[in-house]
């Protein structure tokens, strides 16, 4: 067992050595005068928010809480390509098994589901996923995840062939009044740009084409609100600004509110152009599956139900991270976000399980166990992301041992006994 002291918190932002001399203090003050924040376009008004459309690409985007029909007519529709692309490959009768893929956020700690679908592929288990979804860096994993194992070694080097100035910058401590973040992530901007190319775009449109989703979840920070993104219909729409838009949302996905800037999305309504503001996906949750109340959507049913399995890469540990806590304003404000951030991620395991028992879909759960003890020197510490990649890699190549269910439910507890409810071809899609 490799042991060495970790500090789990999110990436920390210190101010060190002796205060300024108040002659350089004053300076820097009167140099700051006539400062003002970076600008933008107008936001979307309140009352226009779902009215907002990406030109060109009107099914680019869903507000899960209140756009649910426009998500199951875009289920719908991809059981209708998925059954046209097996009519063509010659095959009828009752469409196969469905597998669904879920990665979590986790920052750095992502080496470790790229690592457990990577060694999934040796260990020859490993399937083709009908849907995959992704927050924050499991935005990052998912196009790789969706693709395939033909794309392992992109996703390889994206988690252990990097280091911290391949990710971000560190801007200077006025950034807190008068940039909007303390850093700067054009090299992470860089980063996905080298992977996240026009051949990614064309792949991902030829299977959008075969009915398979890739959705990528942000956050509306002018609305509160958040945003599922529509991948393949992006990637399907032949717009010019689709593969900007794509990179867009991959970066936007992972920007930690005022870690890392937030990015702005171009939109309009009725032809007047807005920017939106969108922030990490995990500001509202670290992890989703399918909204709840897609429930009997096209995705999880046809006219011969079929077995469905979910599987969740929750790239955190579950267990409480123990940590002294400084008596200090900024050590209580990083430990409690850092708690909040742990809390919230716990919240999605139990949420995703509860709708996955009620819809009688298998659960499968992959997490950072205690027996992973290596502790990182900095944050996206190449030697720690390597151990953690191997890690998830020599767990998944034994045949990984998925959870049945969060580690804090009781073994045998019965927690729906209700039968499946009934999935009728044809049938509208009832809202719960």
């Amino acid at each position: 067992m490799i042991t060495k002291t970790r500090d789990r918190s999110p990436v920390r932002w210190r101010a060190h050595g002796p205060g300024l001399p108040m002659g350089l203090l004053i300076a820097i003050l009167l140099a700051l005068t006539g400062c003002s924040p970076p600008k933008r376009l107008t936001a979307v008004p309140q009352s226009e928010t779902t009215l907002a459309q990406i030109p060109g690409i009107p099914n680019a985007r869903y507000f899960p809480d209140t756009q649910i029909d426009l998500m199951a007519q875009e289920t719908l529709a991809a059981r209708n390509r998925e059954i046209a692309a097996l009519a063509q490959e010659g095959q009828s009768g009752p469409l196969p098994d469905t597998d669904i893929l879920a990665v979590s956020g986790g920052g750095a700690d992502g080496a470790f589901g790229a690592g457990l679908l990577t060694g999934w592929t040796e260990a020859g288990t490993r399937p083709e996923f009908k849907l995959v979804t992704g927050v924050s860096t499991g935005a990052l994993t998912a196009p790789f995840a969706f693709l395939g194992s033909a794309w392992d070694p992109q996703l390889t080097t994206v988690y252990t062939g990097i280091k911290p100035a391949d990710v971000f910058e560190k801007r200077g401590f006025t950034a807190a009044i008068w940039n909007d973040a303390m850093s700067d992530t054009a090299p992470l901007w860089r980063l996905i740009s080298r992977f996240a190319n026009q051949d990614m775009l064309t792949a991902i449109a030829r299977e959008y084409a075969k009915g398979r989703l890739l959705l990528i979840g942000t956050t509306d920070l002018d609305a509160r609100r958040p945003v599922i993104w529509n991948i393949g219909a992006i990637a399907a729409s032949g717009q010019p600004h689709a593969l900007d838009l794509f990179r867009k949302i991959l970066l936007a996905s992972a920007a930690i509110p005022a870690v890392f800037p937030p990015v702005l999305i171009d939109v309009e309504v009725n032809g007047q152009p807005y920017q939106e503001m969108h922030v990490d996906g995990g500001a509202i949750a670290q992890m989703f599956l399918y909204p709840p109340a897609l429930a009997h959507a096209e995705i999880l049913r046809s006219k011969n139900p079929r077995p469905i399995r979910a599987w969740l890469i929750r790239n955190s540990r579950l267990d409480p991270d123990w940590a002294t806590v400084e008596r200090s304003t900024m050590s209580i404000a990083q430990d409690a976000i850092t708690t909040m951030i742990q809390t919230s991620g716990m919240n999605d395991v139990i949420r995703i399980y509860l709708t996955a028992m009620r819809d009688h879909v298998d659960y499968n759960l992959a997490y950072i166990g205690r027996d992973f003890t290596f502790e990182p020197k900095e944050d996206f510490d190449p030697v720690f992301m390597r151990a953690l990649y191997d890690y998830g890699h020599a767990k998944a190549r034994a045949g990984y041992p998925w959870a049945k269910r969060p580690p804090w439910v009781p073994a045998g507890e019965t927690v729906f006994s209700a039968a499946p409810l009934p999935r009728a071809a044809g049938a509208s899609v009832p809202l719960n």
